[in-house]
């Protein structure tokens, strides 16, 4: 029985055999650990772009392990805009990540923005509208109700058209739509029917999306988070242990939680490898679902 084709090497030999439009922007979307990274790379420097960066964890200055950030002679090689630059203590949200990306679609014709978060993606090719700022004394109540009653006392005090369209099993999207109620009075739903045309059409750009088999994607995340291990990702997250706060956005690194329970003595080293693989699995189908259903004209690599 001959072997499966690696997906990646098929993306790597497809983009080199009908590379993109010189002076176009390329999107590049991936779920986690697809080698999307690496694939923007070796793009970039044969075509003379910058990459930005389109992942939400990857701005994070504490992660560079566990976020599997570009580093060394990758940052020489290639500009790497938009990665690492924001601390734990700075607000960051996909607005601000939006109104970076517009700066610098002014200075870079034809950058690749490459990550897997698909909501950075959604906001940059169908527009964001904007939200007025949360008072922070609204969103500790939220933490504190959210933490006391649950997202379901929550779920019950939002206005009924963003309940029909809101994922409710998603507790950071439900406090942050009761939050959005709370300060401005006006649903959720509906400051999403105001969203403004957006800064980079999915039509004005080349768009990529990588859908590997998941048998090979799973293998990848297996081995790469053991490797991640290995260069120091435990110590990343004992640097983190003396801040840890697990509503943080900061916090959603994936295979964070999971170092830390180890880090407190809750779980063994084995323990947390497993369930950060499964973690990471778990948010890898997340990822294939919403490029699945938002990103169905785009252009698919290496499956």
């Amino acid at each position: 029985m001959p072997e499966t084709a690696d997906p990646l090497v098929n993306a790597f030999e497809s983009l080199r055999e009908s590379p993109p439009a010189p002076g176009r922007p390329v999107l590049l979307a991936g779920p986690t650990a697809s080698g999307k990274s690496a694939l923007a790379l070796d793009l970039a420097a044969r075509q003379n772009r910058v990459i930005i960066n389109a992942d939400a964890l990857q701005v994070y200055d504490m992660w560079q392990i566990l976020s599997a950030r570009p580093r060394g002679e990758d940052l020489e090689r290639v500009p790497h805009l938009l990665y690492g630059h924001v601390s734990r203590h700075q607000d960051w949200s996909v607005g601000h990540w939006l109104r970076a990306v517009a700066d610098l679609l002014q200075q870079y014709r034809d950058p690749i923005i490459v990550g897997g978060t698909g909501l950075y993606f959604r906001a940059l090719t169908e527009g964001l509208v904007e939200i007025p700022p949360i008072p922070a004394a609204l969103r500790a109540e939220g933490n504190r109700r959210r933490m006391q009653s649950g997202i379901d006392a929550l779920i019950d005090e939002l206005d009924p058209e963003t309940r029909a369209t809101l994922d409710l099993a998603n507790p950071a999207r439900v406090q942050r739509a009761w939050e959005v109620l709370q300060a401005t009075g006006k649903g959720l739903a509906r400051w999403h029917a105001q969203t403004p045309a957006p800064i980079l059409p999915a039509s004005q750009t080349s768009a990529f999306v990588l859908r590997p088999d998941v048998a090979w994607l799973h293998a990848r995340i297996k081995s790469r988070f053991e490797a991640m291990v290995a260069q120091g990702a435990i110590e990343e997250a004992r640097a983190a242990l003396p801040v840890w706060d697990s509503r943080a956005p900061w916090a959603k690194a994936i295979g964070a939680p999971e170092l830390i329970a180890y880090l407190k003595g809750h779980i063994s080293l084995a323990e947390a490898i497993t369930a950060a693989t499964l973690a990471t699995r778990q948010y890898a189908k997340r990822q294939r679902t919403w490029f699945r259903n938002r990103m169905s004209a785009w252009q698919d690599l290496g499956s």
